[in-house]
Order: C-alpha cells, then sequence, then structure tokens
C-alpha cells in the first residue's frame, strides 16, 4: 500500500497543512481536504507515517457523513477529487481525499461524552465533575454516564492542546442560540452513531464534532466525524468497567511514547516498526468492524 506522508500537490493553490490534513482552494467556494497518513500523539505529528491511516480516516468519515445526513448539513459536495487534480498528481488524493463546501469554521469544538474516561476521569477523581458538570459520586473509570454530556473546548493553535470551557463561555464566544444549537445537533449525533457503533460491537465512548458556516449562516458538519482519531472506539466484548478499555486508535503509539522519557513536545521520538504495524492493524480492524467492508485502497 503505498503511505503519504505530505502531499505535493501544484495545480491547486494550497490553503495549510494541519497535523493529519493539507488543504487546498478549489475555486473561491471549495476546498480539497487530503487525509495524509501522518499520525500526532499529544498534539505532536509523529515523523513517521501509518500506512493507509489516512484512507481509513477518510472513508470512515465518508460513511459516517451519509449515515448522519438527515441531523445536519455537512460540507461534503459530491465532486471527485481526482477531478481537480493534474493527471499525475491522482495517486496522492485516490481514496483518500474530498472536495468540501468552503465553509467558516466555528472556533468551538463540540465534544460529546458518553464514557467517564481520559481528561474526563482525570476531572472527575480531581472535582467530582467533567468540565464544571457535577456528577453522581462513586462512578468508576470507564464507566457508561446516565446521560451523554456536552462539554465544549476552545480550538488551538497548530500544536497545542485545546482548552476545555464552559457551556456559559461557549454562549458568549459564539452567541447562545449557535451553542445550544451545536449542543444538541452534537449530542444527536453521538446518540446515533453509538447506536449504531453497538450493533458493530463497538462502543464510541468519546467523540468531537467541528461545525462550519455556510454564507447564509446555516450550520455544517464538517471536517473529520467519528474517526480513530476524533473518537474512542472500544470493543464491546472486552468492554468492562472499572478499567481503560483497548482502543481501536493510536494507543499502541501513545502506550509507547509514554514509555520513554520525553517531554511531548517536537520534535517527535522515532516509532519502532511493531508499533507501526499494530496501529495500522488497529485502524484497519476499525474501519472492517464498523462498516462492514474492508478498506478501499
Amino acid at each position: 500500500m503505498n503511505s503519504l506522508y505530505q502531499t505535493s500537490i501544484k495545480s491547486l493553490p494550497l490553503l495549510g497543512h494541519g497535523k493529519v490534513r493539507d488543504n487546498y482552494a478549489v475555486g473561491d467556494d471549495k476546498i480539497l481536504i487530503v487525509t495524509t497518513d501522518r499520525l500526532s500523539a499529544f498534539d505532536v505529528v509523529m515523523n513517521e507515517p501509518i500506512p493507509g491511516k489516512g484512507m481509513v480516516l477518510n472513508q470512515m468519515s465518508d460513511f459516517w457523513f451519509e449515515k448522519l445526513g438527515h441531523i445536519v448539513p455537512n460540507h461534503l459536495t459530491g465532486v471527485a477529487p481526482e477531478s481537480v487534480v493534474a493527471a499525475d498528481e491522482v495517486e496522492q488524493v485516490k481514496g483518500r481525499a474530498v472536495v468540501a463546501k468552503r465553509l467558516k469554521p466555528i472556533m468551538v469544538e463540540a465534544v460529546v461524552r458518553g464514557y467517564i474516561i481520559g481528561s474526563g476521569w482525570k476531572d472527575y477523581q480531581d472535582t467530582g465533575s467533567i468540565c464544571g458538570i457535577k456528577l453522581p459520586a462513586g462512578l468508576q473509570q470507564a464507566e457508561k454516564l446516565p446521560e451523554p454530556l456536552f462539554t465544549p473546548a476552545a480550538k488551538a493553535d497548530l500544536g497545542e492542546h485545546d482548552e476545555n470551557i464552559s457551556f456559559a463561555d461557549m454562549e458568549s464566544r459564539i452567541g447562545a442560540e449557535l451553542a445550544a444549537k451545536m449542543r444538541d445537533v452534537s449530542i444527536a449525533l453521538y446518540k446515533a452513531a453509538a447506536d449504531y457503533a453497538a450493533t458493530r460491537g463497538i462502543i464510541i465512548a468519546d467523540t468531537k464534532f467541528e461545525f462550519g458556516l455556510d454564507e447564509n449562516g446555516v450550520m455544517h458538519l464538517m471536517d473529520e466525524v467519528l474517526t480513530a482519531d476524533s473518537s474512542r472506539f472500544w470493543p464491546a466484548d472486552s468492554y468492562q468497567p472499572g478499567m481503560s478499555p483497548p482502543s481501536f486508535d493510536k494507543q499502541f503509539v501513545r502506550d509507547y511514547l509514554e514509555t520513554l522519557t520525553w517531554g511531548k513536545t517536537a520534535p517527535a521520538p522515532a516509532l519502532p516498526a511493531d508499533v507501526i504495524d499494530k496501529t495500522q492493524a488497529k485502524y484497519f480492524e476499525a474501519i472492517e468492524r464498523l462498516t462492514g467492508q474492508k478498506l478501499k485502497a
């Protein structure tokens, strides 16, 4: 399988390189989003790609955009990525890119938590709350929450950590009406996705959504959706509260990095081949279990 660490498309104006995605302008109203095989952990981009990872993320997002399209409009245009680049650039976009509407991003990330894990678990241990939302006493690590929690985060610059904010802070940043809409839509998306994933033997512990506005102020779901990078997927058959379950994502990379004396800032340490291989296998397993289909290479 061909691996793509960074694109080199010359037929379109480059808008920028993110942690994982490279964006190009397609006219004034559309963007070509190419999902590379780069991997970031602790907000630092690793030096080695995970071959095929970008294709998994892209095809997983497409799957969810289609399944959840009745809840909220999304950024897809239906334009084939191969049709907007030069002939010798087609291989860079095949299976790993979309042509999306150019939207004005809402600079608040919509995080929905269905289970208590990660930073939420640490917050709960310290305060009995998650992001200021009081929870019942005695919850265990990885336990299912009584109801999904909406915990917004302020989007950070590249290489910085997103900052958890209160809902009141979110209202002051983007307005009460838009904040309420984002919250309600995010919870509806999470519930619909979690219900479907359960039929495939997968628990969606938490996820984050990003939204943007079109020229008429209509809110759209954008960027990536319910991928192994933006969500915690757990296998239901090995889940039990009280411990951190294995994830279908870059957990192998995180676990390896935690064994190093590394300050979690760039430059990143090198990843051994077995960590790359195991991480690739988890991504491939995730899309097969979720969609019932193998990756379209």
